[in-house]
């Protein structure tokens, strides 16, 4: 009984991190594209006022 107990103890702490790794890596992920489309706006936007102005 106590190793199944050590074993859930030390495996628990195992997923959780793996799972807050794995989380971390989509929130990277994800804002590098959202940087990405951020400077495509930009472009856009800065495009878009050059032809207003004229």
């Amino acid at each position: 009984m106590g190793d199944i107990i050590a074993a859930i103890f030390i495996l628990v702490p195992a997923f959780i991190a793996a799972f807050a790794l794995r989380w971390i890596r989509i929130m990277r992920i994800n804002s590098e594209k959202q940087v990405e489309q951020n400077e495509e706006i930009i472009s856009l936007l800065k495009a878009d006022a050059r032809e207003g102005n004229r």
